[in-house]
Order: structure tokens, then sequence, then C-alpha cells
């Protein structure tokens, strides 16, 4: 693993199962997708007796537009049976840049831009699609200056 002056890590990840909501969303709807899905992923692992074994995440396929194919849920230790709208999931084993960005959500183009650079200065090419661990929780957190979001980009 080597971490520079910014903060972002090349890391080697292990698989890691899944219990996600998964679906096309509008960008300015996301705050909304993220807050359904977290409780109904949440509500499928009790109900199924599957233990919860990290914070919430959102995978992103693709570059975000208008919308996004957003997965939005929790590792788990377990498989999930699918059921209202709750499938199993994994986060890919793969080696990836990652970096903690301190701050609200709309600024987290900072820390994919400085990921980015970083990838180009050492001739690696991004994967299609990355993932955000959300490390604090904005309920108990009101003061978005100091929620952290660990972001997680793949090289293929």
């Amino acid at each position: 693993m080597s971490q520079d002056k910014t903060g972002i890590r090349l890391v080697q990840r292990p698989e890691q199962p899944t219990a996600v909501v998964r679906e096309k969303v509008p960008m300015n709807e996301l705050q909304g997708f993220f807050g359904r899905a977290f409780g109904a992923v949440m509500a499928a692992a009790r109900d199924q007796g599957v233990q919860i074994s990290g914070p919430p995440f959102g995978l992103y396929r693709g570059m975000p537009t208008d919308t996004v194919d957003v997965e939005a849920g929790f590792p788990v230790t377990a498989r999930v049976t699918a059921s209202a709208g709750v499938e199993a999931g994994t986060l890919p084993a793969c080696r990836a840049f990652e970096a903690t960005h301190t701050g609200p959500y709309d600024t987290l183009v900072t820390t994919y831009d400085a990921i980015q650079e970083r990838m180009t200065e050492e001739g690696f090419t991004p994967a299609d699609s990355m993932w955000e661990y959300y490390l604090s929780d904005p309920a108990k957190e009101p003061d978005p200056a100091t929620w952290k979001t660990l972001v997680v980009w793949p090289v293929t």
C-alpha cells in the first residue's frame, strides 16, 4: 500500500458480499434514494438474521450524468435472499486507489479529481465503477464540513 501527501492510497481490496438496492436515479434524487435503500437493506438484513459488517456505501456504475446507475447498501457477513427490492451484491476484489474525503458530499468531486490525477500520473486506467463508504451519519453529525467519505476507485 502506498500513500502520498493527499492521503491517496493504492490498495488491494478483498471481495466483500453486500446487500443492496440498485436503481437508475436522477442525480437530484440521490439523497432520497439513499435513505430509502439503506432503510430497506437494514430491514431485510434484520429480517433474515444477516449481520451488517461495515458502513453504508454507494456504488456507481459508469460516470454519472443527469442520472446514475447506483447500488446503495451495506457490506454483510452472508448473502441475503432477494426481497422487497433488496438483492445480494458484491464489491469486487480489486486494486484500487482510495482516499478519505472530509466535507459535504457536493465537494466529493475534488477527491475524485485528485484520485484520477494520481491514476494518470502512475499510468493506471480507472475502472468504470467506483464506490463511496459513508463514514459519518448526518443525523449524528449535522455539520457537513465534518463528514467523512471513503472514496474507492478501482483500476483496470
